[in-house]
């Protein structure tokens, strides 16, 4: 018996070994891959019909001595025979897995001929030209950038003091410091003209407090179309305790309550629109929000203008804190100073808007940033990969590709955040030597292919967002980590004539990346880069 058992394993372990999707080769075509996968297979099946054909004879002959084995010696067979089953599964799926996984993140296949579609693969790109732009984006923008932050962080720290003095301590939102996230504090800016992007968390008035359901919360139920936002409820004093009612009726001044004194008494004529609510309901609303940050800004900037010489206006009056300086010189700096609300003590964020996404939802529906972990997530791989890593230097040149090709033929859906989201998985599947300074060109064409084939599929998941891969020491939340990824190309789905102009436009881009690239990269005739072309970038 013992020897059946141990030919069953060796069967076992000759199928997994031998499996033909186990060990691809890598320099097959896919035809090629087909075929032999059929052959071996064939192959594979009349062995293991051999094999088991010689087992069914070898057990229906048992020897006198295995037909006194006791039973305890029977439920060892069945055990290791189960084992080998669970353990053969086991690989399979796990194999399975690291297919599809990478399936997923390798370079794109070529397209039919038919489709039209242009490769990743196809594309000429020049690494001394991409060298050069490289140089002239990132080393002659890097000192300007840093003195642009400085400058960005001592206006806004004054801004908000000035704010705060405006709002009333006992019935206005109290506003906390600034945050700054995005491409400007993550040092891959590199167009003009230069913009910053500045979070500044607020809580509701003491003694109401705020109280969240999200998405993915087991209690709560989300429309599908509003995935990756949450519900703010404004919780007034009173409301959730019943034994004591100050709060929630007026009995007058002269009432006197036992467990609050006058100070702390919440106020009964409070209502939902001096909470920033939505008009007859308890839950925050974005519209209410903007309008009182704007006038706030307003107010502040009021207090403070005759400190600077500059003038200070609204880039858009739908969206309150988008900011654009002009100085006297004409130099032009942009700020974003975005009202959120911190999710309890995570770094994530509620936002009334993403400044890079004309994505709508719902007033009472806010979209949840995970900006902070982003940034801290490039922080975090930066200090594995090689020096003078290009995966900044990649990124930097996809946001010129679809800038310059937004010019050309309009906006579309894609933006820069599906353009750095598309980066962070790479960096995420790539070994960190695939990203030293010479391998710039490969990298380029793997996001590229990475987004035809997201944008094909229809499906480009958050990368923080129920992603296995994230390094635990991002410590994003672990009901973020362990829910189900979110899709956002879904809209994609949705609209096909949305999907049709995308697809187009990134099409486009890929045609017209050589072209862009060298244009904006002229050498002069002994060798050296032009950096003369700041102002158009």
């Amino acid at each position: 018996m013992q020897g059946a058992i141990a030919r069953v394993c060796m069967v076992v372990a000759a199928a997994i070994l031998n499996h033909p999707l186990l060990f691809p080769q890598e320099n097959t075509t896919l035809l090629e891959q087909d075929e032999e996968l059929l052959v071996r297979m064939k192959e594979h099946e009349e062995r293991l019909e051999l094999e088991q054909m010689r087992l069914e004879k070898e057990l229906s002959h048992p020897d006198v001595e295995e037909q006194n084995l006791d039973s305890g010696e029977s439920y060892s067979w069945y055990f290791w025979s189960t084992l080998s089953l669970v353990i053969f599964f086991t690989i399979e799926v796990c194999r399975q897995d690291l297919a599809d996984m990478e399936a997923q993140y390798l370079e794109d296949e070529d397209m039919d001929a038919e489709t039209g579609f242009i490769s990743s693969k196809t594309l000429l790109l020049d690494k001394g030209i991409l060298s050069s732009f490289c140089d002239r984006c990132m080393h002659t923008m890097a000192h300007e950038n840093w003195r642009v932050k400085e400058f960005v962080e001592g206006f806004a720290d004054d801004l908000l003091e000035a704010l705060r003095s405006v709002c009333g301590r006992e019935a206005d939102m109290e506003v906390g410091d600034f945050v700054g996230v995005g491409s400007m504090f993550e040092s891959w800016r590199a167009s003009k003209p230069l913009m910053c992007d500045l979070i500044v968390p607020f809580t509701p008035p003491e003694p109401n407090s705020f109280q969240f359901k999200l998405w993915c919360s087991p209690s709560s139920y989300v429309p599908p179309d509003m995935q990756g936002c949450g519900r703010i409820k404004v919780s007034r004093a009173g409301e959730n305790k019943e034994d004591c009612l100050c709060g929630s009726a007026n009995f007058g001044e002269d009432m006197l309550c036992l467990l609050h004194r006058n100070t702390e008494r919440p106020k009964a004529d409070q209502t939902s629109e001096d909470l920033l609510c939505s008009k007859n309901t308890v839950y925050l609303a974005k519209d209410q929000v903007m309008k009182w940050f704007q006038i706030s800004v307003t107010k502040a900037w009021g207090r403070i203008s005759h400190k600077y010489e500059f003038q200070l206006t609204f880039r858009n009056l739908e969206t309150a804190g988008a900011l654009k300086i002009r100085f006297r010189s004409g130099k032009v700096v942009v700020m974003n100073i975005i009202p959120v609300v911190q999710l309890e003590d995570t770094s994530a964020y509620f936002v009334p808007h993403f400044p890079s996404d004309g994505t709508s939802f719902s007033d009472t529906y806010w979209p949840l940033s995970f900006a902070v972990y982003e940034r801290n997530f490039l922080k975090h791989v930066a200090k594995g990969l090689p020096e003078n890593a290009c995966h900044l230097h990649c990124l930097q040149i996809l946001t010129f590709l679809l800038k310059k090709q937004t010019g050309l033929t309009g906006r579309s859906f894609l933006t820069n955040y599906h353009l750095k989201t598309a980066v962070l998985h790479l960096l995420l599947c790539r070994a960190s030597s695939c990203w030293g300074p010479g391998c710039l060109e490969l990298r380029l064409r793997d996001v590229l292919g990475f987004l035809q084939r997201s944008l094909q599929q229809k499906r480009l998941h958050h990368v923080l967002v129920g992603n296995s891969l994230v390094p635990t020491v991002i410590q994003v939340p672990e009901i973020f980590s362990r829910s189900e990824p979110i899709n956002l190309f879904r809209s994609l789905v949705l609209h096909k004539e949305l999907y049709a102009h995308t697809l187009r436009h990134f099409q486009e881009m890929l045609r017209n990346a050589p072209v862009l690239i060298q244009e904006y990269t002229p050498v002069l005739p002994n060798g050296d880069v032009h950096h003369g072309l700041d102002s158009s970038s």
